[in-house]
């Protein structure tokens, strides 16, 4: 195997297949994704069969494990793709186990980076975990990893190890090969000799692992987005923090109005002010000066 070159080789912890969903993106960012991928050349000559994967015999003790793995991706990455996109799914999950790039176990694949800030399958660090499969979906999930297990191969994905949405159209997918679509996922394979069919040569680990999620981070992070989010309670007091430079009394607000208190700023009607004054003039037996006009004064 061809290795990759180094600045591909320190990328693929960050390429990921997460992504925002197609419904929280504005529209135009949906339009421009979509354009931006149909630019990007389908490699010619690019599609080679990976081979059936045949490593796990049904009668060993991490078949089990191996295969709720696999069904998670099937299930969590692409429950609504058409049936060939979720075998697709599982496929590129398989050919990971055995390209020298990745771990050569089903669940080291699907739960890489499940502990880091950025995890190759998302849904393994997002909370989506959290979630209970839906029934019919589940056994659906499960029927297709336990054939992929079984060497069940689709054909026009052939070595890709990387797909990501179409509404989406991540860095990455300028580094790789694309090669094909199936549903709404673009799948894509190693540019160059890593993403040839000779380069998936590894073997089976020989043991499974799935790790223990800790879900209470998840409802944590949750809670925190929700309190940062929410409108904060009104508190009596300045509205206006007092800056050092400000020079005023300990108690005054440097003469910016508080609106926190009782009392608010009105300004009395000129009318009004007007005839109070000459009430009053009149009372202290004074006849008010009377102002004429320029204009009258003409007349």
């Amino acid at each position: 195997m061809a290795k990759l070159e180094p600045e591909l080789q320190q990328d693929l912890a960050a390429m990921t297949t997460a992504a925002e969903p197609a419904a929280e993106l504005g529209q135009s960012d949906v339009q421009g994704a979509l354009e931006g991928n149909l630019a990007i050349p389908t490699m010619k000559n690019g599609v080679e069969r990976a081979g059936r994967f045949a490593g796990i015999p049904m009668s060993s003790a991490h078949y089990g494990t191996a295969t709720d793995c696999l069904a998670q991706a099937v299930y969590y990455e692409a429950a609504l793709e058409p049936e060939q996109g979720r075998r697709a799914v599982a496929q590129v999950v398989l050919n990971r186990v055995r390209h020298p790039a990745y771990p050569n176990s089903v669940c080291g694949v699907v739960y890489q980076g499940w502990n880091q800030p950025v995890c190759q399958f998302s849904f393994t660090c997002d909370g989506a975990l959290m979630r209970k499969p839906r029934a019919d979906l589940w056994r659906n999930a499960k029927a297709i990893a336990r054939e992929a297990l079984a060497g069940h191969e689709v054909a026009e994905v052939g070595t890709a190890t990387h797909y990501h949405a179409d509404y989406v159209l991540p860095y990455w997918a300028y580094r790789l090969g694309k090669i094909a679509k199936v549903g709404r996922h673009i799948f894509y394979r190693f540019p160059g000799s890593p993403g040839r069919s000779a380069s998936f040569y590894g073997r089976w680990a020989g043991r499974e692992y799935k790790p223990a999620i800790d879900f209470a981070r998840f409802r944590r992070d949750a809670a925190a987005e929700l309190a940062a989010s929410a409108v904060p309670e009104y508190t009596p007091g300045t509205t206006v923090t007092p800056d050092v430079k400000d020079r005023h009394a300990a108690a005054d607000v440097g003469g910016r109005i508080d609106t926190t208190k009782e009392w608010r700023l009105t300004i009395p009607d000129p009318v009004q002010l007007s005839a109070s004054y000459h009430s009053t003039l009149s009372g202290q037996g004074e006849v008010p000066a009377i102002t004429i006009s320029s204009s009258e004064q003409a007349q």
